[in-house]
C-alpha cells in the first residue's frame, strides 16, 4: 500500500486524514480509500493568531498518530499536505503578516516528522469548491471505474453537484451547460480524457461561526446596544452573557463594530421566535441587487441548479440533527422549514432532554437550520422539483466527503487528464477468458461422459 496525509485546516477546528491505495496498482484506478483520521483537539489554526508556534504544536498529537497509522518503512514516501481554508483567507484578510506566521509555525512543525512534507498553504474558495466536488464524483466512481473483466469504464453517469457548509464559508458547485456569465465562477477541467464545465462560488462570511456573529451583530444593532438583548433564535429558558468584542473579532462583521467599549458585556435571552428568527436571518443575504441575467444572492451570478447533489459538513450534521434528535424527515423544503421553525419553538430544557450531549451546540440548531432554509431555496433557488435531489451525506464508500481527498488527488497527479491505458487490464482479461473457457471445456466433458455413461448402461441393459 502506498499512504498520503492531508491536514485539513478549517476555521473552527483542524482534522488530519491519512488515505491509502494499492502500490501495485495505477494510482487512477479509483482505489483510494480513508485508512484513517484524526481530529485535532482545539480550534482552527487561525485562532493561534497571538501565539503561531501554538498552532503548530496543536497538530502533534494526530502526527503522532500518523507515525503509528503509517507503516514506518513508508513514511519517507509518504506525502504530507495541509491546506488551510476560510479561517485562514479571513485572517490573510485582516492581517497578512500574522497568517504568515502562522503558516510558517505550522510547516516548522511539519518538516519535523519524516514524512514528504510537501508544504502549507490558504485554499481559494474555488479550490475548497472544485476540490469537493472532485472528492464526492472520484468515490461515487463517476469520473471511471473499473469493470469486473477489469478493463476502463467510462461510467454513463451524469456527476453531482457539491455544497460544502464549513465554519466561515460555504461553497456551491456544480457541472452545466449553461453559459456562465462570470468568468470568475467557471472552471473547466479534463479528467480521463473527459471534459467537464463547473460552476463554483464560494461565500466568505457564509460558514456556519461566521454567520451565527453576523446574527448577533444584527440583533445588537436593532436593539442598540442595550444591556439585556432579546435573540429570537435561541430557545426560551436560554441565556448568555457576553463581550461585544467577541461578536466584532472577525472581518465579516468588522463594518458593522459599534462605537462603544468592546469590553461590556450584553447579555443575550432566548425568546424562540421562529418567524423573527428567519426575518433576521434573512437580512444576512442580499437578495435584491443583481447585474446579471440571475444570481444567487449578494449579486453573485448562478446558473439554475441542475441533477443531484451532495450536501456535506455542516449540512449533513444540521439535517441529521433533524432527523435523528428531533425526529422529522426532510424531503421538501416545506419539511426543512417547519423543522427549523419546531426547533425554535422547542425550549431549552426539551432540547437538553433530546440531547444533552450536544450541549454546546444546541442553542444554535434554530438559526443554523433557517439560514439552511434561506440559503438552499431563495438563495441556490432549490425548489420542490429539485430539493429532493440533493443527498445530505457525511461519507461516500466508507471515505470522509470535503476538499482533502481532491486536493491530495490532484497535487500527487492521480486523475490524469487523459483516459488511462488498458495494457494491464487488457492482460487481466485474457486470464479471465482462459479460465472461462477452461471451466466451459471441462463442464462440457463432464455432462458428455454422463451422457456416454448413461447410454452405455442402457444399451446393456
Amino acid at each position: 500500500l502506498q499512504y498520503g496525509i492531508v491536514l485539513d485546516a478549517g476555521s473552527s477546528h483542524t482534522a488530519m486524514f491519512i488515505y491509502k491505495w494499492p502500490a501495485d496498482k495505477e494510482n487512477d484506478t479509483g482505489v483510494v480509500s480513508e485508512h484513517s483520521m484524526c481530529d485535532v483537539e482545539g480550534p482552527g489554526i487561525s485562532s493561534y493568531s497571538s501565539n503561531p508556534p501554538a498552532a503548530g504544536r496543536s497538530l502533534e498529537h494526530c502526527l503522532n498518530q500518523a507515525l503509528r497509522d503509517v507503516p514506518k518503512e513508508k513514511h519517507a514516501g509518504t506525502p504530507l499536505y495541509l491546506g488551510a481554508t476560510a479561517g485562514m483567507r479571513l485572517l490573510n484578510i485582516a492581517d497578512p503578516q500574522v497568517s504568515d506566521a502562522v503558516l510558517r509555525a505550522v510547516a516548522a512543525t511539519l518538516k519535523t516528522y519524516p514524512f514528504d512534507f510537501r508544504g502549507a498553504k490558504i485554499l481559494s474558495g474555488e479550490e475548497e469548491g472544485v476540490f469537493g466536488w472532485v472528492t464526492a464524483n472520484y468515490l461515487l466512481e463517476n469520473f471511471i471505474k473499473r469493470g469486473w473483466l477489469g478493463e476502463w469504464i467510462q461510467p454513463q453517469k451524469k456527476t453531482l453537484g457539491a455544497m460544502d457548509f464549513g465554519g466561515a464559508s460555504t461553497q456551491i458547485t456544480f457541472e452545466t451547460r449553461d453559459t456562465i456569465e462570470n468568468p470568475r465562477n467557471e472552471v473547466i477541467l479534463k479528467l480521463y480524457g473527459q471534459g467537464y464545465k463547473v460552476y463554483t462560488h464560494s461565500f466568505l462570511c457564509y460558514g456556519r461561526d461566521q454567520v451565527l456573529k453576523r446574527l448577533l451583530s444584527k440583533l445588537l444593532q436593532a436593539e442598540r446596544y442595550q444591556e439585556t438583548v432579546s435573540h429570537p433564535c435561541w430557545p426560551v429558558g436560554y441565556n448568555k452573557s457576553l463581550l461585544l468584542s467577541s461578536t466584532y473579532d472577525s472581518p465579516c462583521t468588522e463594518k458593522e463594530r459599534p462605537r462603544l467599549a468592546l469590553n461590556s458585556t450584553v447579555t443575550l435571552v432566548g425568546t424562540g421566535n421562529g418567524n423573527l428568527c428567519a426575518l433576521h436571518v434573512s437580512k444576512l443575504f442580499d437578495f435584491i441587487n443583481c447585474s446579471f441575467s440571475r444570481c444567487s444572492f449578494d449579486g453573485v451570478f448562478q446558473p439554475e441548479v441542475s441533477g443531484n447533489f451532495i450536501a456535506f459538513s455542516a449540512f449533513f450534521y444540521t439535517v441529521d440533527f433533524i432527523q435523528t434528535v428531533m425526529g422529522r424527515r426532510v424531503h421538501l423544503p416545506s419539511d426543512l422549514k417547519d423543522a427549523a421553525d419546531a426547533i425554535c419553538a422547542t425550549s431549552w430544557s426539551e432540547l437538553l432532554q433530546k440531547a444533552p450531549k450536544l450541549e454546546k451546540r444546541l442553542p444554535d440548531y434554530c438559526a443554523v437550520s433557517t439560514f439552511v432554509y434561506l440559503l438552499t431555496t431563495k438563495g441556490y433557488s432549490f425548489n420542490d422539483h429539485s430539493f429532493p435531489n440533493i443527498a445530505f451525506q457525511k461519507k461516500a464508500g466508507g471515505t470522509s466527503i470535503g476538499w482533502a481527498l481532491g486536493y491530495m488527488l490532484n497535487l500527487t497527479n492521480m486523475i490524469p487528464p487523459e483516459k488511462p491505458s488498458s495494457h494491464k487490464s487488457m492482460l487481466y482479461n485474457y486470464w479471465v477468458i482462459l479460465i472461462l473457457l477452461f471451466v466451459v471445456t471441462t463442464l462440457t466433458s463432464l455432462v458428455t461422459a454422463i451422457c456416454l455413461l448413461r447410454r452405455s448402461k442402457s444399451s446393456i441393459i
